[in-house]
Parts: C-alpha cells; structure tokens; sequence
C-alpha cells in the first residue's frame, strides 16, 4: 500500500494540524507509522488529545475508526465477536450465524483499531491483539482464519500514571508497536484550544474575557506543578471551568471574573480531577482557592510552566 492510497501525505498534517492544536510533531509521527503500515501506541495522560489527533487522522484518510473501550470486561469473545446462541440452535455454527465484534469488523474492512486505555485490557484479550499484530490474521473457534484487509492497523492508548485499575503492559505489546509519548501542550497552545472550545459552547462572554482565561488556564496548569497534587487536572478542567462561569455568571448577574462567581467554578471543575497526595491533609478546594489567589493576577507561565517531566505528577 502507497501512502496515496490512504491520503497519507503533507495536506493530511495541515488539514488536521487546524483541529488538533499544538500536535503537529505528534500528527507527523502517528500519519508516518500508519502509512507505514506500523501499529502505534500514544502514551500520555487524560486531555492531551489522543483520541483527537486519531479520529482527525483517520476522518481525512478516509478510514474507518473502530473504537474499543478497555476495561477488564473485554473478554476475547467481546472484541473478535462471538456465535449468536440463538441461531446456533437452527442453523449451526455457519459463518453468517457470525457476530462480528470490533476487532473483526477492523480487520475485515481494513480499517483502524482504537483501543482505548489499553492498560486496563485483560492479559488474554491482549493475547488476541498480539496475535492479530504479528500475523495479519486472527483463527477464530469454529468460524476459521480471518486475515486483515489492506488498510488494517491498531492504534492503542493508555495513561501510564494511573494505577487504579491497570496492569503492566509487557514486552511482547511494546515490541509490536511504535510508541508516541504525549505531554501536556504549551500555555499558549491550551489557551487556544480553551478560546475555542468555550466559543464553539457558546460562551462568548467568557471566551472573550483574555485575563479570565489565562488565569484559567495557569491556574490548571498549575495543579500539575503543586506539592501537595499527585495527579493535576488536563485541559478538559479549564475548558469546563469557563463554560461553567460563564453559565454561572448569567444566573447570578455577575462577571465571569468576579471572586464568588470564578471561585465557585473553579472549585466545581477542579476538585474532582485532580489528585491529592495521600499523606496531604488539605482539601482539594483548599489547593484549588490557593492557586486562584496565587494566579490573581496575569501570570505567564512560558513554554515549560506546568509541563514537568512527568505529566501523570504535572
């Protein structure tokens, strides 16, 4: 397969570059691996636009993208498909009694297999996957050898900083993949897509209100930077907490910026996201008031501010 039989060339990246903001590199990387016909695996915290980047990759290549939610109650049965009991009954174990799941939906029509959260997948639903990433092809109980259609590859995600829930990913998945590491985006680049999202919610007044946002923002930005944060809130919180304000805003005749109104946002969007370690006896509304009184006036946090090394600690 040529890189023009998917559209995977340069007008792909400025296309997509428009709706993922400040992924360009990233967009460059996944588009690479997948007109090479790789398997990928984006690595990176909650809100860094893993599934944003994919779907626009493959809306403008023209793929279908089968999504997959992992979680530990996807069985091998649930991803490759099953046998309808049913009709089993009457007509047997023929190939149309088939149901196919999303993994054979994938490999049948060619197309891309998004698993989300990949870290939560049972190790014999993995097998499945490894089989499927080594060979091209899947044998499936009864039903017999499914090889995967020009087009076909996984695309695997996964929070590396969340151990709830989660098991290692072992050696044999990494060999089969080529890994994208996803940071948080830079102030700049989480203002403009904060701008954004809030106009296209309709929050005009809020989106327009430049200081409002950028304290917003640094004030997100800096629960991943807090001591007393194991875990800091992603973009979506900064998102939220303009869309909230403003909402907020109109019920109470206020400005978005006022204290109560801003504060009391702030509080709702935040405190549940972010992670307060374990031997801290603050609230997470106490973090939260402090760095909106720390960020009471415009601060620029620069290129690096809030983006540490390791993005599951800030």
């Amino acid at each position: 397969m040529t890189r023009s039989d998917h559209g995977f060339d340069r007008s792909l990246i400025e296309s997509a570059a428009v709706e993922v903001v400040g992924r360009r590199r990233e967009l460059e990387l996944v588009t690479a691996a997948l007109a090479a016909s790789r398997h990928v695996l984006l690595e990176g915290p909650p809100g860094t636009g893993k599934s944003t980047l994919l779907r626009a990759i493959a809306e403008r290549a023209g793929l279908e993208l089968v999504f997959v939610e992992g979680n530990a109650e996807l069985t091998p049965a649930r991803l490759a498909g099953h046998f309808d009991p049913a009709r089993v009954l009457t007509d047997g174990y023929a190939e149309d009694v088939f149901v196919d799941g999303p993994l054979l939906r994938a490999l049948r029509d060619g197309g891309l297999l998004y698993v989300e959260e990949i870290n939560r997948v049972p190790e014999e639903t993995l097998n499945l996957l490894i089989t499927v990433m080594s060979e091209g092809e899947l044998t499936v109980p009864r039903l017999g050898r499914v090889v995967a259609s020009p087009g076909f590859r996984m695309v695997a995600a996964m929070n590396p900083y969340d151990a709830v829930g989660t098991a290692r990913i072992s050696g044999a998945v990494y060999d089969r993949v080529c890994r994208v590491s996803m940071g948080y985006q830079s102030l700049e680049d989480e203002l403009a897509i904060v701008v954004h999202e809030a106009k296209t919610a309709g929050a005009t007044d809020a989106a327009g209100d430049d200081d409002f946002v950028r304290r917003v923002v640094s004030v997100v930005r800096g629960t991943r930077e807090h001591p007393d944060v194991r875990i800091g809130s992603s973009v979506r919180g900064a998102i939220d907490l303009v869309l909230i304000a403003d909402e907020l805003a109109g019920l109470r005749g206020t400005g978005v910026s006022e204290l109560g109104t801003a504060l009391d946002a702030a509080c709702m969007a935040l405190s549940g996201r972010i992670r307060v370690h374990e031997s801290c006896h603050r609230t997470p509304e106490e973090i939260v008031t402090e760095l909106w009184d720390l960020y009471a006036t415009t601060v620029d946090l620069g290129e690096g501010g809030g983006d540490g090394e390791d993005p599951g600690k800030g």
